[in-house]
Order: structure tokens, then sequence, then C-alpha cells
């Protein structure tokens, strides 16, 4: 299946994986939050109260990813029978 140095052909490798399409979005948190609150980067630097408003829904932000994360895990761990 695979020659003497390890390597396999291309073809074997996309055969075995089933020629899977795997999409990635790119999550940009920090640009979410200064588009939700109309702050731009140069706000943020120059400004305390806009420093503070794009700190504290960047960390509400956080929380709640970290929230849901937590209950995927507990999902994957315990799942409840019958559903």
């Amino acid at each position: 299946m695979s020659n003497p140095l390890g390597f396999q052909s291309r073809k074997r490798a996309d055969a075995l994986n089933g020629d899977r399409i795997e999409h990635v979005i790119v999550q940009r948190p920090l640009q979410r939050v200064l588009a939700f609150t109309r702050r731009s980067i140069d706000d943020v630097i120059n400004d305390p109260i806009a420093r503070n408003e794009v700190r504290g829904y960047y960390k509400l932000y956080r929380w709640v990813q970290r929230g849901s994360e937590v209950s995927e895990l507990e999902r994957q761990w315990n799942p409840i029978p019958g559903i």
C-alpha cells in the first residue's frame, strides 16, 4: 500500500479519504465587535471610552463562545438517550 519510504500516491490517499471537502470559515471576533459597535481601530486606540466599550463586548463575545463550546462538549460526552 505504501512504498518503503512511507509515501503514498495522491490517488490512493484521496480514495481512502472519500474525496471529502472541508469548508473553513475564518472567524474574526474583533472585527465583528468593531462592526457591531460601529467603531474603528483608531477610535479604540485614541478614545478610552470606545476602548472600554469594545473590550466589554469582546469579553461578552468570548464568554458566550466558551459557554456554547462547553454545552456542545457536554452534549457529546453525555448524550440524551432516545434523541
